[in-house]
């Protein structure tokens, strides 16, 4: 009987989606409101300090094209990072089998140490070691994970990994525009956006913390720090070129 590993995790451990593709969904969002924002906040801060009044259609026209030409950017980044891992692990495992063919006392003192390290008896490590020798493939899995700290990324998929952190980066990426499709650019929109800004981080935290468990403060927090400290930068900058 063979094992559906993928399902049996869904079913039996309760791993959803959000968890399997929290890295693309946190990567994305994070940086899509970040970007985004700091149009936003740079055009406000120009406007602030006499730069002129900015029309709805330039924040929008600079937001939108930002937001999807990154979000592009980001979604083909993952792609191409995601394919690197799987030819960087394929290439290791191929030589940790070669190795494992043609020094095989070395190997074997290796994944001795391995095993010593994570709690097994000297006597068990010999065994096991001599085991783990006559069966090489997992070996050297066992070896990647071990000694080199790779995991196989077989079950990652870098087109479905693009396309996630592509389309995190757009929705969340896409809040902070939000007031000004419904408005010209105020002082008060530029306070809208800010609020709306801040529940998307909050709203991107809380997704965190129901995938990860962590502590609640911890996982809004982070996310809503990072957050702020770049819409500073940018609505300084703003203010710097704009004057």
């Amino acid at each position: 009987m063979t094992i559906d590993w993928t399902a049996h995790r869904r079913e039996a451990h309760s791993l959803g989606r959000t968890q399997e593709f929290l890295k693309q969904i946190i990567y994305g969002g994070n940086d899509g409101i970040v970007t985004t924002f700091a149009i936003v906040a740079g055009f406000a801060g120009a406007a602030s300090d006499g730069a002129g009044q900015i029309g709805a259609v330039a924040v929008l026209v600079f937001g939108l094209a930002n937001l999807f030409a990154d979000a592009v950017s980001m979604g083909l980044g993952e792609f191409l990072s995601t394919r690197s891992q799987h030819d960087l692990y394929r290439t290791r495992r191929s030589s940790e089998l070669r190795e494992i063919a043609e020094n095989p006392a070395q190997e074997r003192f290796e994944m001795v140490h391995i095993l010593r390290q994570r709690g097994l008896p000297d006597n068990e490590a010999e065994t096991t070691a001599d085991i783990m020798l006559r069966h090489p493939d997992m070996m050297a899995d066992l070896m990647m994970t071990y000694e080199f700290g790779m995991h196989d990324p077989a079950e990652e998929n870098p087109a479905i990994n693009g396309f996630v952190t592509f389309c995190s980066f757009v929705v969340f990426g896409a809040v902070p525009l939000v007031p000004y499709f419904i408005s010209e650019p105020t002082p008060a929109t530029f306070i809208h956006s800010v609020m709306t800004t801040a529940g998307a981080l909050i709203a991107l935290g809380l997704l965190r913390w129901n995938a990860t468990g962590e502590p609640l403060h911890r996982s809004v927090g982070e996310t809503v720090l990072v957050g702020t400290v770049c819409a500073v930068v940018a609505y300084g900058v703003g203010m710097l070129v704009g004057g």
